[in-house]
């Protein structure tokens, strides 16, 4: 973490046996963690034994929440807040649509 790497969980935090993973996810700081599917492989626990989808990174980002005693919107908003900084060239959609743009003038016909 001194170097300023980042953590990201896949669904192996939701398997039974990743007591200590768990342990883990709850004591590392909020700026430095993503969440990531490693699709098509290690599907969360709910999931377990079948190909893994991307849709189902939410079963784990529900699980990291709750480790780390905050909701799922917190959770979600501070990862991809995340994602665009560790991914800075990827254009944040914030950044993209600023909220106070004028419409567009209408255009003769």
């Amino acid at each position: 973490m001194a170097l300023g790497h980042f953590i990201s969980f896949t669904g192996i935090l939701t398997f039974k046996n990743s007591e200590e993973l768990r342990s883990i996810a709850a004591e590392l700081p909020a700026d430095r963690i993503l969440v990531e599917t490693d699709a098509p492989y290690l599907a969360p626990g709910k999931y377990r034994g079948k190909r893994n989808e991307p849709a189902f990174v939410v079963e784990t980002a529900k699980l990291l929440a709750d480790v780390r005693g905050v909701s799922f919107d917190a959770l979600a908003k501070e990862s991809t807040a995340n994602f665009y900084r560790l991914f800075a060239k990827v254009p944040s959609p914030v950044l993209v649509r600023p909220a106070a743009s004028p419409p567009a003038p209408a255009t003769p016909q």
